[in-house]
């Protein structure tokens, strides 16, 4: 795989079918709530009813919608590899790391419970960079984690060559 003229290494790469999945239901219960919701007359008893009608069902209605919009940010992303090229680590085309201020990968939590796969960058900041989340991985969250860390110590290693025996 060839990128901006130099050789890149596949560390791994994303899948769609959960996005897929989470559209469709976010689209579904968006769709039932704004039946449920929309009763009236005219345009403007049902923009009434919609928007302050049931409280409740109007919160779940912005939750469906949220939810459609972040599984779509998602899903355009579907395509994505994680890879390298010896100095930076990319995530498709929209994020990149220098491999010399990688410190570790981590598996965090965030407040809703879900996991992802974040940097530990050296920059001087207290905060992680999210790699993946792991829904969105197709290999295994421990094979990413060690083909970074590989590829990190591989850039920080003196031009000598590694065995084991």
């Amino acid at each position: 795989m060839t990128h901006r003229g130099s050789r890149m290494i596949v560390i791994g790469r994303l899948r769609a079918k959960p996005l897929l999945a989470g559209q469709l239901l976010c689209a579904l219960a968006a769709a039932g709530l704004i039946a449920r919701q929309a009763r009236g007359a005219n345009v403007t008893e049902v923009a009434m009813n919609l928007l302050f009608g049931n409280l409740v069902v109007t919160a779940a209605l912005a939750a469906a919608i949220f939810g459609f919009v972040g599984f779509f940010r998602a899903w355009r992303r579907r395509d994505a590899w994680i890879v390298h090229d010896g100095a930076q680590l990319y995530r498709g085309t929209d994020a990149a790391w220098p491999l010399a201020l990688i410190r570790d990968v981590v598996i965090e939590r965030n407040d809703l419970g879900i996991a992802s796969l974040r940097l530990v960058v050296d920059d001087d900041s207290e905060v992680t960079r999210e790699l993946v989340k792991l829904y969105l991985l197709e290999d295994s969250p421990d094979a990413v984690r060690g083909g970074v860390m590989f590829a990190v110590g591989r850039m920080r290693s003196p031009g000598g060559s590694v065995s084991v025996h």
